[in-house]
């Protein structure tokens, strides 16, 4: 997998937006139970029990976003007698599997889902909201994040398991910018035996992260499904592309500063 570094398409105002996006998910990261103590992600089993807790309450859940099916028992943040396990008991609150696709959104399982989520939204959210303005871009990123949630659940009607992270909000933003900039720039790092800097055009970056997340959904090229919910990733990539294709006219490529990677005339916008 390729790691993008910084995009050569310069924007015409701040993204005030995405700025706050990354802010918000960052804040909520740390206050959540269990996760931002730790960089190695050590918690203890008060902690796990907290975070299992939390994640009931605030994540996406398929079964009750297609069933509408609320469990009658949830974890309570407790510890069990002895250390065994974490408490349950009738849920103290009242949750809406349509707003809990929201929250889920600003939550994350570990620094480097955080941290890589925040990446891909710095360097290619900027441009989006650039070209769609600040208000229609933060409509734009919730309807993806929403649309990913609710493919997945329809694919996974029955699975119990939290559905939680910005991926498939942040896949719809990298499907508007295939769209809307295909021919932009953007240096990588490429792993191999070192990590290597190349400039590749954007439907080639992207268009190998959408054939990955494509793949690895369908079963192939990964041991399990795992934790990572690819269909999601791709569900939101597609509602993107085509959400921004009404914008795609009029769309200039943006001009590319002659320079080296770490000595270009033109100072890059993004950096890792």
């Amino acid at each position: 997998m390729v790691i993008p570094v910084h995009d050569v398409n310069p924007v015409r105002r701040t993204p005030v937006v995405t700025y706050a996006l990354i802010a918000a998910n960052v804040l909520v990261f740390l206050y959540t139970p269990g996760l931002a103590g730790s960089v190695a992600g050590d918690s203890s089993l008060s902690q796990l029990c907290h975070l299992q807790a939390f994640l009931d309450h605030y994540a996406a859940v398929p079964q009750e976003l297609i069933h509408h099916q609320l469990p009658r028992l949830v974890p309570t943040g407790e510890v069990g007698p002895g250390g065994r396990g974490c408490v349950v008991g009738p849920p103290g609150y009242d949750k809406s599997p349509f707003l809990s696709v929201f929250t889920a959104m600003f939550l994350h399982g570990g620094w480097l889902h955080l941290l890589g989520n925040m990446l891909f939204l710095l360097i290619f959210g900027n441009n989006v909201e650039d070209r769609m303005g600040h208000v229609r871009f933060a409509l734009f990123y919730v309807v993806c994040g929403y649309a990913a949630s609710y493919g997945f659940a329809f694919l996974n009607a029955d699975s119990a398991d939290p559905l939680i992270g910005a991926s498939g909000a942040i896949a719809g933003v990298l499907g508007a910018y295939l769209v809307l900039y295909p021919k932009a720039r953007v240096w990588v790092l490429v792993p191999f035996l070192v990590f290597l800097p190349l400039r590749l055009p954007a439907w080639l970056v992207l268009g190998f992260w959408f054939a990955l997340q494509a793949v690895y959904s369908s079963g192939e090229g990964v041991s399990e499904a795992g934790t990572v919910a690819y269909a999601a990733h791709v569900v939101g990539f597609l509602v993107g592309m085509l959400l921004a294709w009404p914008l795609k006219a009029g769309t200039t490529p943006p001009p590319e500063p002659r320079g080296l990677l770490f000595g270009r005339k033109a100072r890059p916008r993004h950096t890792w």
